[in-house]
Parts: C-alpha cells; structure tokens; sequence
C-alpha cells in the first residue's frame, strides 16, 4: 500500500487495515517461528505499513481535534 493510498482512507477505513494488518503480522510472526519463513524482509515491511497506517491515522485524528476546537 503507497502512501498516496493510505492517505485517502478515511479514520475508519484506517483502523480496519491497522487491525488487519497487526493480524497477518502475528500469523506471519507465528509461521517464522515454526519454520522459517522464506523472505523474512516481508515481516520488517508489515511493521513498517503497521506504523504508517498508525501515523496516517495520528495526523487525521489531530486536524480532527483542531477543527473541533477552533
């Protein structure tokens, strides 16, 4: 998922991929663990989306509050 992409989910749509995504991530943990996987870089890029969903997610939720207050 590009950044462009990430950007137009909404606050919803990016906390359905979050948990989504820490989902496959546990399983992709968990299968690493029985045998190794056999491109382990694919658990360091589920990481990465996890954290730019989070973020993506952090700055919607901040132009949020700030609307809300002004």
């Amino acid at each position: 998922m590009k950044n462009d992409e990430i950007r137009a989910l909404s606050v919803e749509e990016l906390e359905d991929a979050i948990v989504e995504q820490q989902v496959s991530l546990q399983k992709l943990r968990f299968s690493h663990a029985v045998s190794p996987i056999e491109n382990p870089m694919v658990i360091r890029n589920a990481r990465r989306l996890i954290a730019r969903l989070k973020t993506e997610l952090t700055v919607k939720l901040r132009a949020k509050d700030e609307v809300t207050k002004a």
